[in-house]
């Protein structure tokens, strides 16, 4: 067999190089550059993307352009022409003759089989099958040490450039959108190499996407960079290219959520426990040990037992004895009238009632004290029980003002009355979720199902299967409390005496089961501590908690 015949340079398809590259008799060609070693055997076409182009199912051929500088990206021609990337008019329909970029797609063998073309309103067309392409420029590396996959073809040679083109880049094909599926559909390939960093733009659609596409990939493989700009390019651009390599080296071992080592949290298991926000009332904080950050506390009544009562004078303690923030979504009471009851509670006047014995002159200033303190913020829903539009304002009272406690009265508004209990899962479970986000504490009123034995409105024991959606309170919910009051019993002592039961206790057991008393008082219109009625403190006569009435099915998280 004769052997072939040197005939001259070309351009290698590969590096790039122009030198290195050399080009047989027999159609055969080798490039001899460092780190490159691309071949093409005898008889082969040779492996130009800007000469070798088939036509496309659409009836439209490949584009041809020339390989440019492209200033304004700040990369040079040796690297468009490596990556296959043209400076073109684009020939076809309304955009006829328009300037274009050309991202060629090319299968293993570096024939072209797919164009993303970008124009200057950056909007993209595709000639071609782009779907069954891969990763942009996929076909010029077969494995390594470290792969780093970016978003855009203009960040893959951004990356490539910056590294003098020795190291494994390649883009995905369609944005983040595409970076789950591309590593399903390329994950032997993806193998090949020891270390995958993504490197994708440093928005939420990037990095939510560098996270579902690094668990597609085996257990260590993964890892994900951080850059000071949104991507590689505008690193480039703003003088911060050496920022790029550092990310490279710097990126940090994917783990999915949820997954951390005890390392990572050894310090802080380490400070001392503290003491949350106290209650109003020394027996509940000792139940509680305070309010903490991150937590929900539902308390349940029976009609006219004094629960919107009871929160009332919490709101007036948080805001005028703990100094702290306060927002209050009360849906069935005006705001008008619940900055009047906060406000009697601080004086100890019941502003609310017209005979109450109060003057003018002290309503007003009572009124401009919480006013001026700025710690108080009321929600009027205008009669919208929306539970979306609802946690948009929490959102913002506790990023943009710093609120830290919230009252909700009452959770069973915001239901949708024809699915009730479904209503009632998702909203606890998006509630619960909020607070642990937003690191506030959340005070909910839920009210009851009609239970079998004495009514609630006569002094009937609270449970816990008595809650509207009880499934779902009671999973989500830190700590229940029941309150029970005789509003029509005969001694005026039992009549104005509150029953507090705790019925959840998720953070020590301690105080489910404790009991306690308050009294109202009608003169300033407070709730005091006191000694529990006789009758309160035995077992009523609906004391065992068995079942549920209304509903016994595990909430559908």
């Amino acid at each position: 067999m004769a052997l072939a015949n040197f005939i001259g340079h070309e351009t290698c398809p590969r590096c790039g190089g122009s030198d290195p590259f050399a080009r047989y008799d027999d159609g055969s060609a080798v490039c001899f550059s460092q780190g490159c070693g691309y071949r093409e055997k005898a008889g082969s076409t040779p492996n130009n993307p800007q000469k070798k182009r088939r036509t496309v199912a659409d009836k439209r051929d490949f584009i041809e352009g020339t390989f440019k500088d492209i200033p304004a990206r700040k990369l040079s021609k040796q690297t468009c022409r490596k990556w296959g990337y043209e400076t073109a008019k684009y020939p076809y329909g309304e955009r006829k003759n328009q300037a274009c970029q050309v991202a060629n797609y090319c299968d293993n063998t570096g024939e072209v089989i797919a164009q993303k073309v970008r124009f200057p309103d950056k909007q993209f067309t595709v000639i071609g099958d782009l779907g069954s392409a891969g990763f942009y420029g996929q076909h010029l590396w077969s494995g390594g040490r470290i792969l780093v996959i970016t978003e855009g073809e203009v960040d893959a040679l951004t990356v490539s450039q910056l590294q003098d083109g020795k190291w494994p880049v390649v883009s995905l094909p369609s944005g983040a959108g595409s970076a789950k599926k591309t590593c399903q559909q390329q994950a032997e390939w993806l193998e090949q190499f020891q270390s995958v960093v993504f490197m994708l733009d440093q928005d939420k659609e990037g990095r939510e996407a560098a996270k579902e596409a690094a668990e597609v990939l085996s257990p260590g493989k993964a890892f994900i960079a951080t850059l000071p700009y949104k991507d590689a390019n505008e690193c480039h651009t703003n003088g911060a290219g050496g920022s790029v390599l550092q990310a490279i080296w710097e990126a940090q071992e994917f783990r999915p959520d949820g997954i951390i080592r005890a390392a990572d949290i050894a310090e802080q298991a380490k400070k001392p426990v503290e003491w949350g926000y106290s209650w109003a009332w020394d027996f509940i904080t000792q139940w509680t040990y305070g309010r903490r950050q991150t937590e929900v506390y539902t308390i349940g009544a029976g009609t006219g037992v004094g629960k919107t009562d009871f929160l009332t004078q919490q709101i007036d303690y948080d805001i005028n004895t703990l100094g702290e923030k306060v927002g209050v979504f009360y849906l069935e009471q005006k705001p008008t009238e619940t900055l009047k009851r906060i406000a009697g509670k601080a004086a100890g006047q019941a502003f609310h009632v017209p005979d109450g014995g109060w003057s003018q002159e002290d309503l007003e200033s009572w009124v401009d004290q919480i006013a001026s303190h700025d710690k108080l913020f009321l929600y009027d829903n205008f009669g919208s029980t929306d539970w979306d539009a609802m946690k948009s304002r929490i959102r913002f009272l506790a990023q943009s003002e710093g609120v830290k406690l919230f009252y909700i009265d009452h959770l069973t508004a915001l239901a949708d009355t024809e699915e009730e209990r479904e209503s009632l899962e998702k909203i606890m479970k998006s509630l619960a979720m909020l607070a642990e986000e937003l690191e506030i504490v959340v005070h909910l009123v839920s009210h009851l199902a009609t239970p079998d034995g004495k009514p609630h409105e006569e002094g009937g024991r609270v449970m816990v299967r008595h809650f509207k959606g009880s499934r779902a309170i009671g999973f989500w919910s830190y700590f229940m409390f029941g309150l029970e009051r005789d509003g029509q019993a005969e001694d005026e002592e039992d009549r104005h005496t509150t029953t507090v039961r705790s019925l959840k206790d998720r953070y020590t057991g301690r105080s489910q089961g404790c009991t306690a008393g308050l009294k109202y008082c009608q003169e300033d219109g407070r709730l005091y501590e006191a000694a529990l009625p006789e009758k309160a403190a035995q077992s009523s006569d609906n004391a065992e908690d068995h079942g549920s009435t209304d509903e016994d099915e595990e909430p559908s998280f």
